[in-house]
């Protein structure tokens, strides 16, 4: 039941123009910025040659390409969120759901799993650019790897809190801006940590970019991995209780 939601969930999200249009104005948006960035490494190459322990393409286009991507897809993703469960209410056919037969787990896992099947699409179209660059120059393949992993993770963190906040509201502009506001509020709680013990406080610890930066740079820690996992199965479990709740009502 749960690959059938998911197919379900991911079908009738492109029967939508919004993530065909979300998909055209990312490649767009991130493929000029892509080859602007590789024209200023020629440009920049001559005066690396001469120096030891030099950056790489993989340090000087893909990385900073993808914490880029990282922000831009912070504003983006509570878009892609907010119909999954706010469109079920608003439209009445969460009723439907809730009084059938399903797990409430089933139907929170399906509808997880259609966002992440749209988050792999993202993701993998994306690194078409990086892996072009094979063509003409070497790559560094474990730092490649541990950003394409990075952005899974963090992109489905996104979602699961995306998914969590839907199932709050009806309204499917209520559930953008306030994942927007989550997301933006658990990007900046890093500032606020480096002003408290030098940024080693539990308050930095919360960042979800701080842990992808270390990814970025290759290092690929596996509490890193275990904080993004937390996240996910944390705001799954506060859906399924959200949806739980509200078939007792």
């Amino acid at each position: 039941m749960i690959l059938t939601i998911a197919r379900y969930e991911i079908r009738s999200m492109f029967l939508s123009p919004l993530p065909w249009i979300i998909l055209a104005v990312v490649q767009i948006l991130l493929g000029y910025i892509f080859l602007a960035q590789v024209d200023s490494f020629f440009i920049l190459q001559p005066r690396l040659l001469g120096l030891e322990n030099t950056p790489g393409v993989t340090d000087l286009v893909i990385a900073p390409l993808f914490q880029l991507a990282a922000i831009i897809l912070l504003m983006i993703m509570p878009l892609v969120t907010m119909r999954s469960i706010a469109e079920e209410k608003r439209n009445r056919t969460l009723t439907l759901l809730i009084s059938s037969p399903l797990n409430m787990s089933d139907i929170v896992l399906g509808k997880f799993l259609g966002l992440l099947l749209f988050v792999l699409i993202l993701v993998s179209l994306l690194m078409l650019m990086p892996l072009s660059l094979y063509v003409g120059t070497e790559l560094d393949t474990g730092k490649l790897f541990s950003i394409y992993i990075s952005m899974l993770l963090l992109l489905s963190s996104f979602a699961a809190i995306g998914l969590y906040l839907s199932s709050l509201t009806e309204n499917q502009t209520i559930a953008a801006v306030s994942t927007f506001g989550a997301l933006l509020m658990l990007w900046i709680i890093d500032w606020a940590g480096e002003s408290i013990n030098g940024g080693q406080s539990v308050i930095s610890y919360l960042s979800l970019l701080q842990h992808q930066q270390k990814m970025m740079e290759g290092v690929f820690d596996s509490s890193d991995v275990a904080y993004y996992l937390l996240i996910i199965v944390g705001f799954l479990v506060l859906t399924i209780r959200q949806l739980d709740r509200e078939r007792l009502l």
